[in-house]
């Protein structure tokens, strides 16, 4: 086989992964969302009114996060990284049973059903977040960012933390349902720890080293050094992050590739 002929067929692999992974995608927030109401607004809609909703309580208790940084802007960058990696996981969770029936299509598999899911789950936290930014900037609570690029790297960097830790988590639970019972609770326990209501530059020397073992630390600081550039002074390993996301990612699609051939369309 030539290599145009290669080429020619992966364009056209592409092209039925692509119309696949969009049908689910519609598919998906019909289900979800409905046609009701604001319908497919609460993807994005949803996401606003927890991180406003943070935002005004830490605004109201006077919130102490160790920087000088204003409140507003620390609860925004802060809680909708949050909402971009921890709810990924939640969605892809007991996703494939309720598309068993679509796996009789040969062009359907596991890994489509979670990309879908992924796609939805990013885009309504990424709208949440730029639209939520812009409104804050044209009020005056909010500089507009240092460096746009930085920022949209740190972003990405997060999105592909929570999307290779979602399909592992996700491919692991068909296998066992304690990884769905283990995985709530461990999303709340992991709050705290992710950057989201503390920098790294707030805390003790010696401990500072420690927090950046925890990856979501990495990509949250990566976002607020591209916020607010030199008002703060951001701690990040940035090999270490993508070393995590690839690490993720290979065994997130190995268990991937074994779920999908123990599928049993019904």
């Amino acid at each position: 086989m030539t290599t145009l002929s290669q080429l020619a067929t992966l364009r056209r692999s592409a092209a039925i992964q692509g119309r696949v992974i969009y049908a689910l995608l519609m598919r998906e927030i019909l289900t979800r969302y409905g046609r009701h109401n604001i319908g497919f607004l609460w993807l994005f809609v949803e996401p606003m009114l927890f991180t406003t909703g943070v935002t005004i309580l830490w605004t109201l208790s006077k919130s102490v996060h160790g920087s000088s940084l204003p409140i507003v802007a620390f609860a925004l960058t802060g809680y909708s990284s949050v909402l971009l990696w921890r709810n990924m996981p939640s969605r892809c969770i007991g996703a494939i049973e309720p598309n068993l029936a679509l796996m009789y299509h040969r062009n359907v598999k596991a890994i489509d059903v979670f990309l879908a899911r992924l796609i939805l789950e990013a885009g309504g936290a990424t709208i949440s977040f730029v639209t939520l930014s812009l409104f804050y900037i044209y009020i005056g609570w909010l500089e507009p960012p240092e460096d746009v690029l930085t920022v949209v790297g740190g972003w990405l960097l997060l999105a592909w933390f929570g999307g290779s830790l979602a399909m592992l988590l996700g491919a692991l639970a068909e296998k066992s349902e304690l990884v769905e019972r283990l995985w709530h609770p461990a999303s709340y326990i992991t709050f705290p720890l992710s950057g989201a209501a503390f920098m790294v530059s707030a805390l003790p020397n010696s401990v500072q080293k420690y927090a950046l073992y925890i990856p979501m630390v990495n990509g949250v600081e990566i976002v607020r050094e591209g916020y607010f550039g030199n008002k703060i002074h951001a701690y990040y390993d940035l090999p270490y992050l993508v070393g995590c996301c690839i690490a993720l990612t290979l065994l997130a699609l190995a268990q991937v590739a074994v779920v999908n051939r123990e599928i049993t369309p019904e």
